[in-house]
């Protein structure tokens, strides 16, 4: 099996190092990436640090994959040497379960194989983009958009699908109001999304620090809830609320903020469970549900989307040696909006 250089975690606190790899040579059905661009995102910090459960050190995480096509399986039909393509939060599932066949494999009922910290058939554990290269079946293979800026496309593979699933799910669009809390990594997308799609669009963020960045970016309206009167005067407000963020919030203030039949989506994780008073539920019969994702299928109509209206990430390119401050900066919410790292400097 090649071994290809990346970034690998060698325990849950110390800096990322430059380590190895081991791909497996293309298969019939198989696509190998030479990986261009890799996002990084804070799943990527969560998982490395434990927080997601164990970890088996070391590891290469990374699920924000943009990069060329270096070869193809003898069966592949769908890509060609050269093609511009991605690679998301996944790299297999069961395809014969009920959601898999309906286009949900993040659901699949049998077990999605992570793109990194998956377990495969043989034991061993896939490892991610952080690295010069990847082998995938080319039915987890997404096509990125020619007219799209290609260093910028990473991010979409999970923040970009993470935020189109639920707005498409819950139909935004002309006359729905929808609110996006938090304005990071994905709140960012959200807002992009969202009036793409035709919604009004509000952000709701603990400040008013990115306003600006907010309005440009296409919100029609900012809100700071550390204001305590952002919550009596957005009261019934929204016909769809975002919730982006993976810290705790008082899930019931939010929820009084939802018009009758309102939904509020979560795609945040918090460490912590959520509480909710069951009566705020009842009343105007709102609904509170979360989103993992999205199928492949949804994934390509996200980046067809996108470059039918010219949308990608706010993102910082850097390079591998930069990677142990990007993730501080994340953890302090100082990176606007992603961070993106340029493969070729990873030697």
């Amino acid at each position: 099996m090649p071994a290809v250089t990346a970034l690998t975690a060698p325990s849950a606190h110390a800096p990322l190092t430059r380590g190895t790899v081991y791909r497996r040579d293309p298969g019939p059905h198989d696509v190998q990436i030479e990986i261009r661009w890799a996002g990084i995102c804070h799943s990527d910090i969560h998982t490395v640090r434990g927080d997601w459960g164990p970890v088996p050190y070391p590891l290469t995480v990374g699920h924000e994959i943009a990069g060329v096509v270096s070869a193809i399986g003898d069966q592949v039909t769908a890509y060609a040497v050269g093609d511009r393509v991605g690679v998301g939060c996944m790299v297999g599932s069961c395809r014969e379960c009920e959601n898999c066949r309906n286009g949900f494999e993040q659901h699949c009922r049998n077990g999605m194989l992570d793109t990194y910290n998956g377990k495969l058939p043989d034991g061993a554990v896939t490892q991610g983009g952080y690295s010069r290269s990847i082998v995938v079946d080319e039915n987890y293979v997404l096509r990125i958009p020619e007219n799209l800026p290609f260093e910028k496309t990473a991010p979409l593979l999970c923040a970009g699908i993470t935020t189109y699933s639920p707005l498409r799910q819950w139909d935004a669009g002309p006359g729905k109001r929808v609110a996006i809390v938090g304005m990071g990594g994905l709140g960012h997308m959200g807002v992009k999304l969202a009036h793409a799609m035709g919604a009004e669009v509000t952000v709701l963020s603990q400040t008013l620090s990115k306003k600006e960045d907010g309005l440009r970016l296409g919100a029609d309206h900012y809100h700071a809830t550390g204001d305590p009167q952002t919550f009596a005067a957005l009261r019934d407000a929204f016909d769809i609320i975002l919730n982006t963020v993976s810290v705790p919030i008082d899930h019931n203030e939010y929820l009084r903020l939802l018009r009758f039949d309102g939904v509020m989506v979560s795609v945040g994780v918090p460490p912590e469970p959520a509480s909710l008073d069951s009566m705020t539920l009842f009343d105007n019969r709102r609904i509170y549900t979360g989103s993992k994702i999205g199928g492949i299928a949804a994934t390509q109509e996200m980046l067809d989307f996108c470059g039918e209206h010219g949308i990608v990430p706010e993102v910082e390119i850097i390079g591998a040696d930069e990677v142990t401050r990007a993730w501080e900066n994340v953890l302090a919410s100082k990176v606007r909006y992603r961070y993106v790292i340029d493969i070729s400097t990873l030697s």
